[in-house]
């Protein structure tokens, strides 16, 4: 057995101390915090809202329509992908508006996915063209969101905005 002992001196020991305490503080304060208030948020919308059995594309359209949204029937593009292991800046950036809904994708990092897409006919106030993606997993949505592919376009969460007028 060996036992190593050092002795510091009781400045390096505050110096220490001091920039863990600091560490600690600037940790706290750039982590993003993700309130009890947003949970209870996220559930509420997602209360009435069923995400399994969406296994084709009449059941994404049925998807869609609980959250107020007409969609043409045929979808513009459906197609199989796969979720990456290692997610880049626009992968994260779009898995954060999926934590937004109270969805995560990185609990499916290398699985393959189906992705729906249709045309949004009822979008408030916009004349563009407006689309809405379904992503599921084993007949589970695990993923969606409303967007325009316009150059100065968007793209949301699914729930309709608050300033929708039908």
């Amino acid at each position: 057995m060996f036992i190593y002992s050092f002795k510091a001196s009781t400045l390096k020991f505050f110096g220490v101390i001091g920039i863990a305490v600091i560490t600690l503080v600037a940790l706290a304060f750039l982590i993003p915090q993700f309130s009890i208030d947003t949970t209870r948020e996220i559930a509420l919308m997602n209360e009435n809202i069923s995400f399994d059995n969406v296994k084709s594309a009449k059941d994404a359209v049925d998807f869609l329509g609980q959250y107020g949204w007409q969609v043409m029937e045929t979808p513009t593009e459906e197609c199989e992908i796969t979720i990456p292991k290692e997610f880049d800046k626009v992968i994260s950036s779009y898995n954060e508006i999926q934590k937004q809904q109270g969805l995560d994708l990185t609990k499916y990092s290398k699985k393959t996915a189906q992705r729906y897409t249709f045309k949004v006919m009822n979008y408030p106030n916009y004349e563009g063209t407006v689309y809405a993606n379904v992503i599921t997993y084993r007949g589970k949505v695990i993923a969606g969101d409303i967007c325009t592919a316009d150059a100065k376009g968007f793209i949301h969460t699914l729930p309709m905005p608050n300033n929708a007028t039908n």
